[in-house]
């Protein structure tokens, strides 16, 4: 539990306008003069379905916690892998902060080692850097995923990951 507050944390840190306790007043005006509101978004709002199949290899299933409809500027959601599960290869534009959440995992960027990560870890990936993430063969994998929206995208699709390259050969 004490992994998932620090967790919790970093989200709220890096996310940028997020805040889990703020003394700042709902109200108060910003700097133009408007009224700021609080953004909430829904459980029962939220809606899981399985991945692309064109973006993904194996059993994932996404829930989009916030997308382009939102004043944050970010997209975000949860991802569950099942075991030997990926994402294709891919890049953001301001990059990507993914925090595993359950299971363990694997992340890559390209031209570099293969890389295990488990509950708890907070892993970023800078802009523009083609990567990918996923579970690990013989475990499931879930993790929070935040990009920001740029020109309408958060991110950039390429190539699927081959077994090789998930592998690590």
């Amino acid at each position: 539990m004490k992994k998932m507050s620090i967790a919790l944390f970093v989200i709220a840190l890096l996310a940028g306008g997020f805040y889990l306790i703020s003394s700042y007043p709902a109200n108060a005006a910003s700097s133009q003069g408007e009224t700021q509101h609080i953004f909430v978004v829904r459980n029962s709002d939220m809606r899981t379905a399985k991945a692309s199949e064109t973006n993904f290899t194996g059993d994932v299933n996404s829930t989009l916690l916030f997308g382009s409809e939102n004043p944050t500027g970010k997209s975000g959601g949860i991802v569950d892998f099942s075991p030997g599960a990926r994402t294709a290869w891919h890049d953001h534009p301001n990059g990507q902060l993914i925090i595993i959440t359950a299971g363990s995992g694997r992340v890559q960027q390209w031209g570099a080692q293969v890389i295990e990560v488990g509950q708890g870890d907070v892993v970023w990936f800078p802009p523009n850097v083609k990567h990918w993430h996923g579970a690990a063969p013989d475990r499931a994998m879930s993790h929070i995923a935040l990009a920001d929206i740029v020109d309408g995208l958060s991110s950039t699709w390429h190539e699927k990951v081959t077994d090789d390259q998930y592998n690590g050969r």
